[in-house]
């Protein structure tokens, strides 16, 4: 039990700092804010919205580690490497690739919600 609370405490400190100190994390938050209600508009079925609500915690979870891959390679070197500038483009594409994801997930729900499908 004290290893579960320990891993609670771990999570919510690094969700607190990635909150304090990442501008796009906070953004990704807000964009939670307002997914989790319209999900429920959306659609009725409990699945649609787990996958609405679920791309943009993935989003979120994506950040997360993009941020931490950035702040350990700012540790390791803080010269200009172009293996290290490779490296935080890696993570920059991984969350623009799940930013696609997320669009084009709630693009769809929208499309079938209106009957444009």
């Amino acid at each position: 039990m004290d290893r579960l609370r320990r891993a609670t405490v771990n999570t919510w400190n690094g969700l607190v700092t990635a909150a304090r100190s990442e501008a796009a994390f906070r953004q990704e938050l807000a964009a939670l804010v307002l997914a989790t209600p319209l999900a429920f508009m959306i659609t009725g079925e409990a699945w649609r919205r787990l996958a609405l609500i679920g791309v943009v915690v993935l989003v979120l979870v994506v950040e997360l580690l993009n941020t931490a891959v950035e702040k350990l390679a700012d540790r390791v070197s803080r010269a200009h490497e172009a293996e290290i500038g490779e490296l935080k483009d890696m993570g920059s594409a991984a969350v623009g690739l799940m930013l696609i994801v997320a669009g084009l997930t709630w693009l769809l729900a929208f499309a079938e919600h209106f009957g444009w499908l």
